[in-house]
């Protein structure tokens, strides 16, 4: 059953009798009026605030890991190619394991993985902890704690945003993931300074503390979600018909044979696998082409972040009535283009508006390609389609070698600004190869 039940409103209690002090009166007021407002029209619904707070909690903990793990790593090895390869070899869940999460969230209850996935990372990070301050930690216990982190995490993604449909009703859809978005890129630039400063004050040990913390935080709001019970006795009836093999293609098949899914992964497909990981090369262009060194890179990534936090603001205001097959193809494809740009630049200032604009389509294109995905899949198949939605990372990875690679023959700026070409032609062949695509609302 679809969550749509919303907390009462003060006057509602008050009519059934129900007195509050007048400091939960003073309270409550600012919160409601600020829930007024178009753009936090989701928020109004109980089962997405519980949604939205663990998103906001697991969030700040996982971009917090960006740091402490690399951080650590460094610290044990001295070595720089061991940073990479941490990070690497993260990428091997998502592989191998994404159908088998997808095709679970559709047979089992969402809201148990989820939990499940937040308990085993705040333990993996807690352990960690333990492990610092006791000074027995070694390499390979980041190794392993690293891909445990990411089994979990690709557990979790597809139950946890496949929940987001289920927990609001169908015209608050975009709102809602415009929202989580938001709470996303305020992570993206919170946690990496919070595990810095905490790094500074108290070592690697008191950020993976913290982290602990907020995966705790996390578990404490998903526990409240209520099961949607007629949703869940809708996929056991399915799963009782078939394998859990037979589950899985059966997944894929809809995903492609549905147009509107099948559009929708395809420009996030060409997007990771082209534009996305330009990213990758930023240490070059700082340092080598635009002469601004590390401090410079961070104002980069700091203006592509207020981009993609204005963009996602933009989609939770008013992303219903845009059209959405236009904006992923039209976004996409001028995100290619200013990538194009961006190699071409040899002005910093000039750059940074740049990445301003690169955060704008990011956020715009891949929040719409997510609601595009969920609002054209059954509850019964949202699950599966939205873990090939979160493979598009393996692929990101894929892109992340194919430009480096290329940038060793050609150069940064060539590398750069061939493979934001070859994306933009990408969405261009799209348009003229799926008419109905632009159709996409």
């Amino acid at each position: 059953m679809r969550s749509s039940i919303t907390d009462k409103e003060p006057s509602e209690e008050a009519s059934s009798g129900v007195t509050e002090p007048k400091i939960a009166h003073r309270f409550w007021n600012p919160i409601r009026a600020l829930l007024q407002l178009r753009v936090f029209q989701a928020l109004r619904h109980r089962e997405f605030r519980l949604l939205w707070l663990g998103q906001a909690s697991t969030g700040m903990g996982t971009w917090m890991d960006q740091v402490t793990r690399g951080w650590l790593i460094y610290e044990l090895t001295d070595s720089a190619v061991q940073l990479g390869l941490v990070r690497g070899i993260q990428a091997i869940p998502y592989l191998l394991l994404s159908p088998i999460a997808g095709s679970a969230a559709d047979r089992y209850s969402r809201k148990t993985q989820v939990i499940v996935a937040q308990v085993v990372n705040g333990l993996v990070y807690a352990v960690t902890a333990l492990l610092i301050f006791s000074g027995e930690i070694k390499p390979w216990h980041v190794y392993v704690t690293a891909l445990i982190m990411a089994i979990v995490q690709v557990f979790q993604q597809p139950a946890r945003t496949a929940m987001v449909s289920d927990a609001v009703p169908s015209g608050s859809l975009t709102n809602a993931i415009g929202l989580n978005a938001v709470v996303f890129n305020v992570a993206r630039s919170a946690g990496p300074a919070l595990a810095g400063m905490l790094i500074a004050l108290f070592g690697t040990g008191g950020a993976y503390s913290v982290q602990a913390f907020f995966f705790l935080l996390a578990t404490i709001w998903t526990f409240q979600l209520r099961p949607a019970q007629t949703t869940i006795a809708s996929r056991r009836h399915s799963a009782q018909h078939e394998s859990f093999g037979r589950s899985i293609i059966e997944g894929w098949k809809f995903s492609w044979t549905n147009e509107e899914v099948r559009t929708s992964l395809l420009i996030v497909t060409f997007a990771s696998l082209f534009i996305v990981p330009f990213t990758t090369l930023l240490p070059v262009f700082a340092r080598d082409i635009l002469g601004v060194g590390a401090t410079g890179q961070g104002l980069l990534l700091t203006a592509m972040g207020v981009g993609a936090l204005c963009s996602a603001i933009l989609i939770a205001s008013i992303g219903d009535e845009l059209p959405r097959g236009m904006l992923m193809l039209g976004g996409v494809m001028v995100y290619g283009f200013l990538i194009v740009l961006f190699a071409a630049s040899p002005w910093f200032e000039f750059s940074l508006v740049l990445m301003g604009l690169v955060g704008l389509c990011h956020v715009f294109a891949h929040a719409l390609v997510q609601t595009v995905i969920q609002s054209y899949s059954p509850s019964e198949f949202r699950g599966r389609t939205t873990a090939i939605f979160h493979m598009s990372q393996v692929i990101m990875t894929g892109g992340s070698m194919l430009v480096g690679a290329l940038s060793s023959f050609v150069g940064a700026t060539w590398a750069v600004a061939s493979m934001g070409i070859a994306g933009a032609l990408t969405m261009v062949g799209i348009y003229l190869a799926l008419p109905r695509a632009r159709l996409i609302r």
